[in-house]
């Protein structure tokens, strides 16, 4: 019977493998065309000059590149305290009327549309970050590099950061949440008999579940390294590459958003689209991958 399952569940898990496999080959074949052109420098070049001339063609991704990892670490270091903050307070601290509440809510939040995140985040927070944070900043610490460049719009890695960071912190704490949950009540009961206190407790059971906390993290990169509409909106799509947290720039994913239109009016745009969605792929495919051999190992080492 075992057998007979096992032929029936065959074509349907060789169908997922086979959709991956050809979204592979339709990238790497779409972008062939810039590849033998350009090679691997179209990764290491920062340039977008678009012309009808096909010889005057040259595309480069690396500030898109760059833009999407900034604006990712950024939105890590602004979810990791909240999402473990929230996890603790959802499981320790919250009355048991309003538990559940909190859950639902910020499940709701993770499967929120991530226009509505965007449209808020162009209207009301930008105008926020320009005003009390990014002025403030400038006037008074413009001499570091980090707040160097002069925010005119407030559309910056700094807001794309920040809205990425609310958008995957209620993804992250799930994560987190439900790996705190399944700490045995025993191994609570035995740091307050020790005499450790609520924070001491708390203190070593996180450091129980460290690798479900870094495995959340790196699902959540991943969730804000492809994040399209919602940083299209906020980050002022501009080929940039600055330290500063005020600069304007771009993100790979707001990159082929906004060329894809009227990428079929020249030559070897859109092969330079694929070749950078195909970058994106296996950034995406790495962090996903070292997301999974984190769980797998701390449900290993746990169990």
């Amino acid at each position: 019977m075992k057998d007979y399952l096992k032929i029936f569940l065959l074509p349907f898990s060789s169908l997922v493998f086979g959709i991956f496999i050809l979204m592979l080959i339709v990238y790497f074949l779409n972008s062939y065309e810039i590849f033998k052109r350009e090679g691997l420098a179209i990764y290491f070049t920062n340039v977008w000059n678009a012309s009808e001339i096909p010889e005057e063609e040259y595309y480069g991704v690396l500030a898109a590149i760059y833009g999407s990892l900034y604006t990712s670490i950024i939105a890590i270091i602004i979810s990791l305290p909240l999402s473990i903050s929230l996890a603790i307070f959802i499981v320790d601290y919250a009355p048991k009327r309003l538990k559940e509440f909190f859950i639902i809510a910020s499940d709701i939040m993770a499967g929120l549309p991530t226009i509505l995140y965007g449209i808020w985040g162009a209207f009301i927070l930008v105008p926020f970050l320009k005003n009390y944070v990014m002025e403030p900043l400038y006037q008074s610490l413009s001499f570091i590099p980090l707040f160097s460049y002069p925010p005119t719009t407030g559309f910056s890695y700094l807001s794309a950061g920040v809205l990425l960071g609310i958008m995957v912190t209620p993804f992250a704490t799930s994560i987190i949440r439900e790996a705190y949950r399944m700490i045995p009540q025993m191994y609570k009961e035995a740091l307050y008999s020790l005499g450790a206190t609520r924070y001491e407790a708390t203190k070593v059971l996180l450091g129980y579940i460290k690798p479900a906390i870094v495995a959340g993290m790196i699902l959540a990169f991943g969730r804000a390294i492809g994040e399209t509409v919602a940083v299209s909106l906020v980050i002022g799509n501009v080929f940039n590459i600055d330290i500063s947290l005020f600069a304007p720039g771009y993100t790979i994913s707001s990159l082929i958003a906004n060329q894809f239109g009227n990428a079929f009016v020249y030559e070897y745009m859109v092969s330079a689209l694929f070749a950078a969605g195909l970058s994106l792929f296996f950034i995406g495919l790495i962090i996903n991958i070292l997301a999974l051999y984190i769980i797998r190992r701390w449900k290993y080492e746990t169990y």
